[in-house]
């Protein structure tokens, strides 16, 4: 990424423009003052002979100049000449003596006799006042006396400029201090418009958990970010397609796994079976007993990895109906009762008259009926204990199977002891059945129930 392309490099032009532009802007705010100002006072002059302060002073000046030595009549004279030409305006003159000479027009609140306080309040009270007042010396030295001309300012239009051009400056400065708090918001609103489109892709994903890529605009740091956004997309994509394909994989294999070892496990029984017609020793029929269930246990636990395999894969047929599974533990606890009672274990069977209709797949339950019984048979030995029974549990009637074996911590270090209960979470879990488990050190307890709909 080029650096005139990141968003760095585009706000450092942003805060150079805005110093740079203030070093310019105030002399061309100055320049087009004076420009109003000459076009505005040339304007004015034409119709308002008071509209320029400058040129009042100028002529009075000179005015005062011209009547150095002139005599008392002349001067008065001459007043009245300019008063004529400037009628709204205020004139007087004081000789050399300080005496108050012609007025025009009377101003009461003027001495008669001037001194020095007097001379230094007038100018103190004048200047900068209202209205605005020019002094000259007569003849420009100070012995010969002084004349005044007051014109109000309200009847000036240089005051009245000068306001408007503050205001404008004013507007002008503030406009642009406007323009680059706005430029600095809407650089700052786009990063983090495009920041929460980011994060709402990174929060939404299609029917396979993953989020879409994103279309790159700008060549920024948070063009970088999404294109590094991307490429993790396409790597979880890529990692999903691997992770199906091994899954794919491995459930083939213990499908084939499945098929094939059926084949030496049916060759296995026949000669087992042979063997039982020979005539064998005691320790020899022990040995056929262990190889015969083992073969039992193998055929199991085949039987589980094709169950797997399918359920995992969804192809393993289900259909519910409204079922008395009363019955089916009756008819499973029977089936294994021969298996149990040669084990040795204690057979508990405790369960209602009344049938207990739940909406499963008859073969799905008995498949976890046996799942259960069997995983007693191999880890609860010690226990030699099983217990079938009902009981309340959530509001409803759970099916309670239990054994007095080390619990299923113990039975989790033996091999295979895992295969069984996921089978039956998978089937339970399909079914909309609550099942849980209670295991400890003196037995492992398993609740059957049939959910409420709020629980589903």
């Amino acid at each position: 990424m080029k650096f005139r392309n990141s968003l760095l490099a585009k706000y450092f032009i942003i805060v150079f423009i805005a110093l740079l532009i203030w070093p310019i802007v105030f002399p061309a705010i100055a320049l087009v003052a004076y420009i109003r100002e000459t076009l505005y006072m040339n304007e004015q002059l034409k119709t308002n002979i008071y509209a320029s302060a400058k040129e009042l002073e100028q002529m009075w000046h000179e005015e005062a100049k011209a009547l150095g030595g002139a005599g008392a009549e002349q001067i008065d004279r001459r007043l009245g000449e300019l008063k004529e030409a400037y009628p709204r305006a205020s004139m007087f003159w004081v000789d050399g003596g300080g005496t108050t000479r012609l007025q025009l027009p009377r101003q009461d609140n003027l001495p008669g006799t001037w001194n020095y306080a007097d001379s230094i309040q007038f100018m103190k009270i004048s200047y900068g006042g209202d209205p605005f007042t020019v002094v000259a010396f007569l003849g420009g030295q100070p012995g010969q006396g002084f004349m005044a001309l007051q014109v109000p300012r309200s009847i000036m239009a240089e005051n009245v400029l000068n306001r408007m051009d503050d205001r404008i400056s004013a507007a002008v400065v503030l406009s642009l201090f406007a323009v680059f708090l706005f430029a600095s918001w809407l650089f700052f609103y786009r990063i983090r418009k495009r920041l929460v489109y980011l994060q709402e892709a990174m929060t939404e994903s299609d029917h396979t958990g993953i989020p879409r890529p994103i279309a790159i605009h700008k060549k920024d740091e948070i063009g970088e970010l999404e294109l590094a956004f991307n490429r993790m997309v396409d790597q979880l994509i890529a990692s999903r397609g691997r992770e199906r394909e091994e899954e794919h994989l491995r459930k083939q294999l213990i499908a084939n796994l499945s098929h094939d070892l059926r084949t030496p496990l049916t060759t296995i029984r026949g000669h087992a079976y042979t063997l039982h017609k020979e005539t064998l020793t005691e320790k020899g029929k022990l040995s056929l007993g262990i190889m015969e269930a083992k073969v039992d246990d193998m055929a199991q636990l085949i039987d589980n990895l094709l169950s797997y395999t399918l359920l995992s894969a969804g192809k393993y047929p289900l259909k519910t109906a409204g079922t008395d599974v009363l019955r089916l533990v009756r008819t499973s606890a029977a089936s294994w009762f021969p298996v149990l009672e040669r084990e040795g274990f204690e057979i508990d069977v405790d369960l209602p008259e009344q049938a207990l209709l739940w909406q499963v797949d008859p073969q799905w339950f008995t498949r976890i009926l046996d799942n259960l019984l069997q995983n007693a048979v191999r880890h609860a030995k010690t226990g030699k204990y099983i217990g079938i029974r009902t009981e309340p549990r959530h509001g409803t009637t759970a099916l309670l199977i239990e054994d007095r074996g080390p619990g299923l911590e113990a039975a989790s270090a033996e091999s295979g002891a895992g295969i069984g209960l996921t089978i039956v979470s998978l089937m339970v879990n399909e079914m909309k059945v609550g099942w849980e488990t209670v295991s400890s050190p003196q037995g492992t307890t398993v609740y059957l129930y049939m959910k409420n709909l709020n629980e589903i």
